[in-house]
């Protein structure tokens, strides 16, 4: 046990807390994991009462059965007080969770060894109104309507493990537009209305911009649309990239050596069938079924996408996957890694099954969807402090 002396005004009350190995059932996280990524992560927040309080909060969420709400962990850490100071720490505190979440994929760098950056959306139900960014919103992933707060997360991944290092909510337009809902909500001044394609792609060239990490490739899923802007922005930000797209995707093939040169704009996976013969076997690791190696058919086109009027066409390198060989190609996507070979690409792209893996058996244990409050800040203090527990989680069931 952790005895903690931290009151609402930082010094007055002795609080026990769980100094755990004793993390929830089932669970492998070591209480070495946690301790080193405290002090790694919450040596940057300059109070100490604002150290002590994150330590808390994060052992609360590996700890606290159930939903991870802030009257739950407060509950199962020490009751009423300890419910209003971690309220306070979340909601109305000034501490910035962006220079944590700098250091959390650092850290990352340095004991996962992560391959790519993979964008994955996230749909958090809620039935009242007055939560920031509660609408109706559509979730692409699930194919239906929900209402609720829809946000991206960005996940460093390697195929061993993944975790969150970076949230963008998605605010539709009534929450824009509304000056009052803005103000209860405390949404900073500038944020505008963006839709889901373009709400990732500000969070991951907002990374390779001002984050000193080295750059990845991103995962982006593209089959709803936007894909010419979105890659576009992407090119522009020094952001490489595979995006998942709609079979219909229409482009035109680039080496006049291949079958459909002259055939003017075709639809991706028809572009795709008449090279069929060109596929190749490529080996891969299946996250959904414990990291083994799997073996399914693939190729490459260079392609090129319509660009804005009076703009040049864009080269790319259209990729297709065959599970069955019989059948039309299973999954594509597009990328500007021309130089790669067809077997890299794939294995870049089978990364986002790493990202679905980890976020069904981690992501609601280790609180990702439980923040109970209306507070913009607030939601991005729980996410951060979350994205923290869902990878020390990750590194202790990893080894």
């Amino acid at each position: 046990m952790n005895a903690f002396t931290i009151g609402t005004d930082g010094s007055s009350a002795t609080l026990t807390v769980p100094h755990q190995r004793g993390v929830p059932s089932g669970t492998d996280v070591s209480d070495d994991i946690v301790a080193e990524l405290c002090t790694v992560l919450f040596s940057l927040l300059s109070r100490r009462d604002r150290r002590l309080r994150a330590e808390q909060y994060l052992r609360g969420l590996l700890t606290t059965p159930g939903r991870k709400s802030i009257r739950n962990i407060a509950a199962h850490l020490g009751g009423a007080a300890v419910e209003q100071s971690l309220h306070h720490f979340i909601s109305s505190s000034a501490w910035d969770w962006r220079p944590l979440r700098i250091a959390l994929a650092d850290y990352l760098e340095h004991t996962a060894a992560p391959q790519a950056w993979v964008i994955r959306p996230i749909h958090i139900p809620k039935a009242g109104r007055h939560s920031v960014g509660v609408d109706q919103h559509f979730a692409p992933h699930l194919g239906q309507v929900f209402r609720g707060q829809q946000a991206l997360g960005v996940w460093l991944a390697s195929p061993e493990l993944s975790a969150p290092v970076n949230w963008r909510m998605v605010l539709p337009e009534p929450w824009i537009n509304d000056p009052k809902r803005r103000e209860q909500a405390e949404v900073p001044e500038g944020l505008g209305a963006e839709s889901t394609e373009e709400c990732a792609v500000s969070a991951v060239v907002q990374m390779a911009q001002r984050w000193s990490i080295p750059r990845r490739p991103v995962l982006i899923d593209l089959r709803r649309g936007g894909l010419s802007a979105a890659t576009g922005r992407l090119a522009a930000g020094g952001v490489h990239f595979v995006a998942r797209i709609s079979p219909s995707c229409r482009m035109t093939v680039a080496d006049p050596a291949l079958p459909g040169y002259r055939a003017g704009s075709l639809p991706a996976q028809r572009i795709l069938e008449l090279v069929k013969g060109t596929r190749t076997p490529v080996a891969w690791r299946d996250a959904a079924h414990g990291n083994t190696l799997r073996t399914t058919l693939a190729s490459t086109v260079p392609v090129a996408l319509p660009g804005p009027a009076g703009s040049r066409p864009r080269r790319l390198l259209l990729v297709g996957e065959w599970t069955n060989p019989a059948q039309p190609p299973s999954q594509l996507w597009v990328t500007g890694m021309t130089h790669l070979p067809v077997g890299s690409l794939l294995r870049i792209a089978k990364l986002n099954d790493r990202v679905e893996e980890d976020f069904a058996r981690i992501g609601d244990r280790a609180g990702l969807r439980d923040f109970v409050g209306r507070s913009f800040r607030g939601w991005h203090r729980h996410m951060t402090l979350a994205s923290v527990a869902h990878t020390a989680i990750a590194l202790g069931a990893s080894g």
